[in-house]
């Protein structure tokens, strides 16, 4: 059950890569961030009071906890990380192809892999390292790949930023394994609800005050040539093409809650392994390159395709080093 939970959030977060290019087309990323968090929050929200009121039962699937600061700092902290990753995220894809963000992110279990051996002492075996060795060759092609497209993997601030992401969300999904772990065996123990509810709020907040901050450097959008009066909304949160576009980041926020609600409730199945869920989610790249691929026509995908392959390939024998 948890490795069909595992793959239906990869298949979720792939498209979710996907309708952040689409949001992302002509609009800034603090603005879209904004509301993606914003949009993420009242997702939650419903579920954070219907718990406190006591209408939903402890035993749900959906049910929040009330919990105090002891509990709150660790997800405060979680907040910080995962929304360092998207920052960085969301301006590689703005400015990269899908088809090149996209493997470089499939690279995060690796990064996982060595973060485990730098900071929790765990050694490789030989598939795992196997499996290591195949992602430095992949990342290594891909960005020869990404010469031919006019981009220089080495002085490139949006690949620096794409590795950034990658390297934060590996340092995430090791601080998930503490959080969620029981205190038997070094953990935390935290509820999947409590964090997932409450970190999207603290992203939010802390999104709003980065906004109001960059505001006045961002002049509104007005629809078209015409001087019509933009809603307040739309002078709030600039989008071109606001109806359009807004709709573009609700689906990001829709589909990132779906995916990492599953994810959740995989890793509290009895033998789901977190090694192996990380590794399934990265295919979430499969849906992504074949949507980069066929709706935004992107280029060089045969040397591509191969850049992946062996991405994946490394995945295969990492999962292999993990039984």
């Amino acid at each position: 059950m948890w490795l069909l939970l595992a793959f239906t959030s990869a298949a979720l977060l792939g498209f979710y890569d996907v309708f952040k290019k689409q949001a992302l087309k002509n609009n800034a990323v603090v603005p879209v961030l904004t509301l993606n968090t914003l949009f993420s929050s009242l997702i939650f929200l419903p579920l954070v009071v219907l718990s406190a009121a006591g209408r939903l039962p402890e035993d749900s699937l959906f049910y929040v906890p009330v919990c105090g600061w002891e509990v709150h700092r660790y997800i405060v902290l979680k907040a910080v990380i995962v929304l360092a990753s998207w920052l960085c995220g969301y301006y590689a894809i703005k400015h990269l192809p899908l088809t090149l963000v996209g493997p470089i992110n499939a690279t995060r279990p690796v990064m996982v892999l060595l973060g485990a051996v730098f900071v929790f002492g765990e050694r490789l075996n030989l598939y795992q390292w196997i499996g290591v060795l195949l992602a430095i060759l992949g990342f290594f092609l891909l960005s020869r790949s990404g010469k031919k497209e006019g981009i220089n993997f080495r002085h490139n601030r949006w690949v620096v930023l794409a590795v950034l992401a990658s390297a934060f969300g590996a340092v995430s999904a090791l601080y998930d394994k503490y959080l969620m772990a029981s205190p038997e065996v070094g953990g935390v123990g935290l509820n999947r609800m409590a964090v997932q509810s409450y970190f999207v709020f603290y992203q939010f907040l802390m999104m709003m005050a980065v906004w109001i901050k960059t505001r006045p450097q961002t002049p509104p959008v007005k629809e078209g040539s015409g001087s019509a009066q933009l809603s307040s909304v739309a002078r709030l949160f600039p989008l071109r093409g606001s109806g359009e576009r807004g709709f573009w980041v609700f689906l990001i926020s829709l589909f990132l809650s779906a995916a990492d609600f599953v994810y959740f409730y995989a890793l509290t199945l009895p033998g789901a392994l977190i090694s192996v869920v990380s590794m399934i989610r990265r295919s979430s790249v499969l849906v992504s390159f074949t949507v980069g691929a066929w709706v935004f026509h992107e280029k060089n995908l045969r040397s591509k395709a191969v850049d992946l392959v062996l991405v994946l390939l490394s995945m295969v024998f990492l999962w292999m080093g993990s039984q």
